[in-house]
This record gives C-alpha cells, structure tokens and sequence, in this order.
C-alpha cells in the first residue's frame, strides 16, 4: 500500500511506519513543511491503522485555516521539554479526531488555538498536557469522548471557550480524570459547566485529585456534571479529594441508574448565580429514580447559596450511626437564610455524624430543610452529629503505645476508646468505634 495525497490530504499506507515530523516532510508532498518555528501542518493529515505518529521535541503549529488531523493508528508524544502543538490564532486552527486508536500516549504537550479534539472508541492517556483557547468549532469541548475511557492525568485546561471535557447523553464514556486543573474555562459563557459527562461505561468515572476554579466571577460557569437523562447503563462514580471552588454550582447528579462516592473533597462558594432556583448548591443530587445514589464522607461544603439539594427521588447516605458521615457543612445561605440541606424530595436522608458548625442542635435543624418543614418531604436524621456527645478529643494518657490500635497493613490509627466512652469518637479528625 502507498501514501495518499489528494487535494491537499495525506493519508499514511498503513503498513506499521512510524512516522516523526522530518519523516513527514519527505513523504506528505508539502502537507507538513519546515517552518521558521518548528514543523508546520497545511492541510489535513490521517495516520491509518497500524501506522505511528511520534513527535519527540518537535514544535507543530497550524499556518492554515481549519486543519484536522486524524489519528486511526497511534499518536505518541515522549517529550523532555514541554512542546507546543498550536494554532496561529481562532481562525488558524487545527482539531483532532482520534478513532479506533490504540496506544495513545500523549505526553508533556502544549496545545492552544484548537477548535477540539474528539476521542472516540480509542485508547488515549493525556498525561501533563497544557489545553488554553480551544474554540468550539469542531466539539462543544476541549476533549469531547464516545464509547470510551481515557485517562487525562496532571494535565491544565484555561481559558478555553467551551467545557474541559465532556461526553454525550447517547454514548457511555468512564474518563479517569486525575490532579489536573481546570481554571476558568467555557469563557463563551453557556450554560455548560467545565467537566460535562454523560453517561459512564463498564469502568468507574474517576475523578480525582482536581482542582475546578473560576477566576472571573462574569462567567456563571459550573463545576462538574455528571447526567444520565435515558437510563443507558449503570453509571459509577468515585469523586475524591477534589477542590470545586468559585462557580456557579458545585457538583450536579441528575438522572436514573448512577451509584457514586463523594469523599474528601471540598465544595466551596460556588454561589456565582443571580437566581438561587437556577443553581449554587455545593453538590445537587436530582434523581428521576431512587437508583440515584451518593454516599458522601469527609466533604467539606460552605460558603455556597445551597449546601446540599437533594430533588424529586435519591437514595443518598450522608452518614449512619455505624459509619459516621464527618462532612463539614456549614455557611450556606442565601436570603438571609442558612441552607446547609434541602431535603426537596419525599425519601428519608441519613445524615448521621456530620460537622454543622455548631453544636446546638436547634441551629442545626434551623438550618436544614425536610419534613420537619414540609410534611411532603422525607426526613433528615442528623443525630448524633460531630460534638454531640461531647468527646472530641481523646487525653494523652491514652495516647501511650500500648493503647494505640492498627489497622492490618500496620497503620496506626489512634488510641483505644477507653472504657468511660461509648459509641462513636473522634481523634484528630479519624473517627474511632468501640
């Protein structure tokens, strides 16, 4: 098989090359040329099934207007220094399309003036990759996946019109999206938030270690969605140890069959919107079936119009008597008024050993909405909560080696209650059972 060069394109033979950019200048027939910069890309280039596209310390830029380039085959990037892949400006653009690709390792690259890239049914890792002032010509997002499940690992989104990364309602997609930054993106200011997933595949939705911010309060722009309106599959999520600040709301789970794990992570004054009906909970979970579901552990939640909503039909575990909740929920309001938990739904919650930023109980009921309110409203049970029972610290007599417990892999994990104590404890910040 030979290379295909037909008004403008370049096709590789897929015949198992792998092709460098120098490569590529022989062989396109003026597709990619050396530029003053680094190599340049004119006209739409595919590298086929089976064949390679490596760029090793080589700057690409776009000279022209609207340049895809389709991986069907490989793409690695196994730089040493970070590299730029870049359009000249918003009109001078490239998009990608990988497509039934295998192999992908893209590697400490800066991409920016992009109009998308579409991950579909491919094996793709970003791993420490730059993505600034992608357009949404080509996807409503930077990364748009269908039918698939990269992993996009330490990498930086800013400032890109549209969401970071996002998948469709009619396709199922399980990114692992792990310690990247998501900084002011959607600037064309829609009503999509950074990270926008449909509905999850076979493997669990990861999203983990991240930080999701907005700098420019102008932009009412969302933290992360995750949606599954049609009932496709069964959705999984592990949400943990993420930082989602200053957007219009938090985290949004809405729809039918979705399972996750909200823990360690913290949902912080994300009330950048006007109308309080339109948004601004720290976490909104809106199931149309009790097979919405969310256990939630260690979440810190303040500073947002709405803590917590909870809408129509959920079957959320904020904490149980044997397994304490230990979020922090305090200081939000709006109105005037202090919404740490909206209960606006008929099914019960169970939010047992919760911080509420306070002690007294009257102020903590005051502060959440349930059936105490409205007889149509399931019930809230937050009792025993974080200082109830008056222990929260454990004396240093009972601090010697011999009153500590470990766990089998030889963590220590604190004292052994002592004998006067019942229940539940807690030790800087560890919950301890009898």
């Amino acid at each position: 098989m030979t290379a295909i060069a037909l008004d403008g394109q370049w096709v590789s033979p897929g015949d198992g090359t792998t092709y460098t950019m120098p490569d590529l200048v022989d062989v396109t027939e003026g597709v990619v040329t050396v530029g003053e910069n680094g190599y340049v890309i004119n006209a739409d280039l595919t590298i086929s099934a089976n064949d390679v596209l490596k760029i090793d310390d080589q700057v690409v830029r776009i000279d022209v207007a609207e340049v895809l380039v389709t991986i069907n085959g490989s793409m690695v990037c196994t730089n040493t220094n970070r590299v730029k892949f870049y359009g000249l400006n918003e009109t001078q653009h490239f998009s990608m399309r990988f497509e039934n690709a295998t192999g992908c390792n893209i590697k400490k690259m800066y991409f920016s003036d992009g109009a998308g890239i579409k991950v579909i049914d491919s094996d793709v890792t970003f791993d420490d990759v730059k993505f600034v002032y992608f357009t949404r010509d080509y996807s409503n997002a930077v990364i748009d996946i269908f039918n698939c499940d990269p992993v996009i690992k330490d990498c930086y989104f800013m400032l890109n019109h549209g969401a970071a990364i996002s998948s469709p309602a009619n396709g199922q997609a399980s990114p692992q999206i792990l310690n990247c930054d998501f900084d002011t993106n959607v600037t064309d200011n829609v009503n999509t938030p950074q990270i926008n997933l449909g509905p999850g595949g076979n493997d669990t939705i990861r999203i983990v270690g991240n930080e999701v911010y907005t700098i420019m309060a102008q932009w009412y722009v969302g933290g992360l969605s995750i949606a599954d309106l049609m009932g496709t599959g069964e959705t999984k999520v592990l949400l943990k140890d993420n930082i989602i600040k200053e957007g219009r709301y938090g985290y949004n789970q809405q729809g039918q069959t979705i399972s996750s794990v909200i823990v360690g992570n913290q949902f912080i004054d994300n009330y950048h919107e006007d109308n309080p009906m339109n948004g601004g909970s720290g976490i909104s979970i809106y199931g149309t079936t009790v097979n919405n579901k969310a256990i939630l552990r260690n979440n810190v939640i303040t500073g947002n119009l709405w803590g917590i909503t909870a809408i129509y039909l959920h079957d959320i575990d904020m904490g149980t008597e044997e397994d304490w909740g230990y979020n922090e929920i305090h200081d939000n309001y709006n109105a005037g008024e202090v919404y740490d938990l909206y209960n606006n739904s008929a099914c019960d919650i169970m939010a047992v050993g919760n911080n509420w930023g306070t002690i007294i109980e009257e102020e903590i009921a005051d502060h959440i909405v349930d059936q105490i309110d409205d007889p149509s409203f399931g019930l809230v049970t937050f009792y025993p909560y974080v200082g109830s029972e008056g222990i929260d610290e454990i004396s240093a007599e009972n601090l010697s080696k011999d009153n500590l417990y470990y766990t089998l892999e030889g963590r220590c994990l604190g004292a052994k209650l002592p004998e006067e104590y019942r229940g539940v404890y807690i030790l800087n910040g560890i919950k301890h059972i009898k």
